[in-house]
């Protein structure tokens, strides 16, 4: 419907146009409306990403799918959360898990605000390097979504 609704004014301005000898502002219209259309494609695609961090006691299991469901296993002892800085200003942090040399990044699509509010919640969960804090009471792993 979006699409729609933006293609309809756009070919009818580019219709005028061309009638009226300005032929050049056809095929510009039509090369705007392709990348749109591959614009809304790539982001419809990717709403269909997800990623989910469980924390038990001797495990934190990130599974994420970016097409193909797959996990990424660290165990709890070991695992320590970093925030990398980002090599320039316009570029932005990467908040990783990391153990025995392997690194995972999570939450590439959080803002700046919301990475640090999840390192911060992951590290009391997880602990740095040789901590294993207990986990809340509650009968099943803590997840994160």
């Amino acid at each position: 419907m979006f699409f729609g609704s933006v293609c309809l004014p756009t070919f009818a301005v580019a219709g005028i146009a061309t009638a009226l000898g300005f032929w050049p502002v056809l095929p510009f219209a039509g090369a705007e409306m392709l990348l749109l259309a591959w614009a809304l494609h790539s982001n419809m695609q990717r709403r269909f990403e997800h990623e989910t961090i469980d924390i038990s006691d001797t495990e934190v299991v990130i599974t994420y799918s970016r097409g193909e469901p797959a996990r990424v296993v660290f165990p709890r002892h070991w695992a320590r959360v970093k925030i990398r800085r980002p090599n320039s200003p316009l570029h932005r942090s990467h908040l990783v898990i990391e153990s025995h040399g392997r690194a995972y990044e999570v939450g590439k699509f959080l803002t700046e605000e919301e990475r640090h509010q999840l390192a911060a919640a992951l590290r009391l969960r997880i602990g740095g390097m040789n901590q294993s804090p207990a986990l809340p009471a509650t009968g099943s792993p803590d997840q994160f979504s």
